[in-house]
């Protein structure tokens, strides 16, 4: 062995299990690497193409709220099968897997907290949780969200990432559409806001219910926003669709929203909006 070669020092290798905490992140849209301190520092959008990349529910209650200002109100109400549902695999099962993947019991985190010193109720959608589908416990959740918010005069937020209703729960998931949007009127009566957060994806009946009733309705840049997916439409119509079919900018510019922002400007954004109309006073 030559002496270069025997005093030339190893690069340590990596033991399988160790646990190593990944530093960086590929935006799914440019492939470029990202330092995950600069991606949470610019809210979990790319620095480099402005893409949006999708966060879990924890993460949007980091990027939307004033820092230790949220309060859980959810976690308490656990979903069932009540149908004995199984197709590949049983129901009970996908809901482990997911309540293990997640550490939440369904697809939903809400509470109460502050935008720039703004006191909201907020309920955010998990599409980590089998794709932010909509079963009875988001339907509850949601109803005792606005219920909530209206007892405590504050606004209501939802924050939507849903692939539609949950098909394991069959008319069970359906008829949270109109529950959700009963127990909404509740704000409308009291004269409280309601305003709808729509990200990447929102779909299926939450689109079709409790997403675009709201007092105001804003929308993620390039955010997939719509009842029944492109492909679905254009088999059915059997027409090409428009350039950008079913995206945020498409859907503002044909009446479906109201504005288009940002995230990294979402938190000033809803605070002079919320300081409107509540005709309170915000300080940036």
């Amino acid at each position: 062995m030559a002496l270069d070669r025997f005093f030339r020092r190893r690069r340590p290798q990596q033991q399988p299990g160790t646990d190593v905490p990944d530093l960086w992140t590929q935006c799914p849209a440019c492939k470029e690497g990202v330092y995950n301190r600069d991606l949470e520092a610019g809210a979990y959008v790319c620095p480099k193409c402005g893409h949006h990349i999708r966060l879990d529910a924890a993460q949007r209650v980091q990027v939307l709220l004033d820092e230790g200002s949220f309060t859980q109100l959810s976690g308490r109400v656990k979903p069932t099968d009540a149908l004995n549902f199984q197709d590949t695999e049983a129901y009970t099962e996908r809901l482990r897997r997911a309540q293990k993947k997640t550490g939440r019991p369904d697809a939903i985190l809400t509470g109460t907290g502050t935008i720039l010193d703004v006191p909201v109720t907020l309920a955010v959608m998990d599409f980590a949780f089998s794709g932010g589908s909509m079963g009875s416990v988001v339907g509850e959740e949601i109803a005792r969200a606005a219920e909530h918010a209206a007892a405590h005069d504050t606004p209501l937020i939802i924050v939507t990432a849903s692939g539609g209703a949950r098909m394991q729960e069959s008319a069970l998931s359906l008829m949270q559409m109109a529950k959700t949007t009963v127990a909404l009127e509740g704000l409308t009566e009291r004269g409280l806001p309601y305003v709808s957060l729509l990200t990447d994806p929102t779909t299926g009946g939450v689109t079709a219910s409790f997403a675009t009733i709201a007092d105001v309705i804003i929308a993620e840049p390039g955010a997939l926003i719509g009842f029944a997916g492109p492909r679905v439409i254009q088999q059915t119509i059997r027409q090409n669709l428009p350039e950008g079919f079913q995206r945020a900018e498409f859907l503002l510019e044909h009446g479906m929203v109201d504005a288009v922002v940002d995230r990294r400007e979402q938190r000033a954004y809803l605070a002079s909006l919320l300081g409107l109309l509540t005709r309170r006073e915000v300080t940036a």
